[in-house]
């Protein structure tokens, strides 16, 4: 092989993958982050300190019992009561690495506490897996082709595809476990009955936040997978990149169907009326690295390079969402000062993993006031 064609190999091959080139550190289960030499990377440690400082200093204002936060932050909705469990959750806390070696951390990184919606970014890594395994055979096909029982029976519901429900724009109707689509984060103007009985949007055309049709998409892989989700989660994602044992991913109380005669709880893609994802601050950063390195854990292959490029692409009716990733691109959710190719998750309390693959960057933080993350992320990247 002629030299300049081995070295626009070697360009192509880091183009491809960003930090291919970079020495990456990964840690084995147990072990504690390596933290970076004072030379290691070069930035300014003092303005670090001050994005720190700011983050300690803007703690989420909602109460630390997570069952009164709750029902305060969704007292508008109709007939929201808590359904699964919650858990008191701890004070401000985080991590900064830069490729996987630990610049500072604050607060409680090992404590278990409620993650809300981050949930959401690893409901659809589990999706991602099984168009990996071939399970889903695309993102595009019709949900009812896969899941017959009546929940995409219709007119409207048949007309959603997999990737409706990741992008949260399949207005699908009807109701799961007592949860009623048109209930679930109603507008704050205009009558109920109007918007129960509004017309329904078609299918990939407006973006509608909503948990009812994120558990309908978890209620269709746990079918799919015929097995419970956070099992699947477990054996193909957290077991290989070492996480703890401290994890748990709950269902409602009721939230139970019935697969090939075995009972398995169907989990919530959140935590707006209880369960969802309970996970420590340092098992969020491990999957945060995984993507990082683009479904890459050393060199062994999680998650395909195809799924991250679709999960991280933009929506036709929101930039600013992906397959239940938030992208930093140029719209309404942009944070100034932060580069358009960065993507995170995003949780309710202000719990984020917040991945930057160009530069190395993974940030994790939890409970900052939800208003103040871009203006800590800014802070972030003014230290480099």
């Amino acid at each position: 092989m002629r030299p300049l064609f081995k070295i626009s190999l070697l360009l192509l091959l880091m183009a491809s993958n960003p930090l291919s080139a970079q020495k990456m550190h990964f840690p084995e289960r147990n072990e504690t982050w390596k933290t970076a030499e004072k030379s290691q990377f070069k930035y300014k440690a003092d303005q670090l300190a001050k994005a720190v400082e700011y983050a300690n200093a803007n703690e989420y204002s909602g109460s630390r019992d997570l069952r009164i936060a709750i029902l305060d932050g969704f007292k508008q909705e109709p007939f929201h009561q808590i359904l699964g469990r919650t858990k008191k959750r701890g004070g401000p806390a985080g991590m900064i690495f830069k490729n996987g070696y630990l610049l500072t951390s604050w607060g409680d990184t090992k404590r278990v506490d409620m993650t809300f919606s981050v949930t959401k970014s690893f409901l659809s890594t589990v999706a991602g897996l099984a168009e990996d395994e071939g399970l889903i055979a695309d993102t595009n096909d019709k949900v009812g082709d896969y899941i017959w029982d009546g929940t995409f029976d219709g007119e409207h519901n048949s007309k959603i595809t997999w990737e409706h429900l990741l992008q949260q724009n399949s207005d699908w109707s009807g109701e799961l476990w007592g949860g009623k689509d048109w209930a679930d984060r109603p507008p704050r103007e205009g009558g109920l009955d109007d918007w129960k009985y509004r017309k329904l949007n078609e299918p990939g055309t407006v973006m509608e936040y909503n948990d009812v049709r994120v558990n309908v998409l978890a209620y269709s892989l746990t079918h799919v997978w015929r097995k419970p989700v956070p099992m699947i989660l477990k054996d193909k994602v957290m077991d290989p990149i070492g996480a703890t044992t401290t994890w748990r991913w709950f269902g409602y109380d009721h939230a139970w169907t019935e697969v090939d005669g075995i009972q398995m709880k169907s989990v919530t893609g959140g935590g707006h009326s209880g369960a969802g994802l309970f996970i420590s601050t340092e098992d969020m950063a491990r999957f945060g690295m995984l993507f990082l390195n683009n479904g890459l854990w050393k060199d062994q292959r999680l998650i395909s390079e195809g799924w991250i490029k679709k999960a991280t692409a933009p929506s036709v009716p929101n930039v600013n969402y992906g397959y239940m990733w938030w992208l930093n691109q140029n719209g309404p959710r942009h944070w100034e000062g932060v580069p358009e190719h960065v993507f995170y998750a995003a949780g309710f309390g202000g719990n984020f993993i917040v991945v930057d693959q160009k530069s190395g960057l993974l940030i994790v933080t939890r409970w900052l006031e939800p208003s103040k993350i871009g203006e800590f992320v800014k802070q972030v990247y003014e230290a480099f």
